[in-house]
């Protein structure tokens, strides 16, 4: 028996569209997560990227439990001197919901080169409307 290693020219890709109305933010990343890196499909290499597109719509409106929607806080630094950001969840939907998914999703995937090539494959919208009809993506429901 041989093991079969996908190579990256004879991946074929799918578009999948996952609706965030009224679901968990980890679950949605994780299942996007999952799907980008390709484990949903039997020919799976961990060195290949061998993943699905995804389209998150609807992003403003995902649920998260407990009191995260205050305690939940995204932090930056400029590397400066007095140069750390804070922002909490709430704040983050109000101003820029689509990026709440996009860091959830990347904190899932590998770091490095592998990683940011499957990233770019990630699209999300804050309204239900999105840009790739002429895909024919299929709805994924979970």
């Amino acid at each position: 028996m041989k093991s079969y290693i996908a190579k990256p020219a004879e991946v074929e890709r799918k578009w999948y569209v996952i609706d965030a109305e009224g679901k968990t933010l980890g679950r949605v990343a994780s299942r996007a997560a999952s799907i980008l890196r390709g484990k949903n499909k039997p020919t799976y290499t961990p060195h290949v990227d061998c993943g699905d597109y995804v389209i998150i719509v609807n992003a403003e409106k995902i649920a998260v439990t407990g009191k995260k929607m205050n305690d939940k806080v995204y932090v930056t630094y400029s590397g400066f001197p007095g140069g750390k950001k804070e922002i909490t969840l709430k704040e983050m939907l109000a101003k820029k919901p689509e990026e709440v998914m996009r860091h959830a999703v990347k904190g899932m995937l590998p770091n490095g080169k592998l990683g940011r090539q499957m990233f770019k494959k990630l699209h999300v919208y804050a309204g239900p409307e999105h840009k790739h009809e002429a895909q024919k993506p299929e709805t994924l429901e979970f």
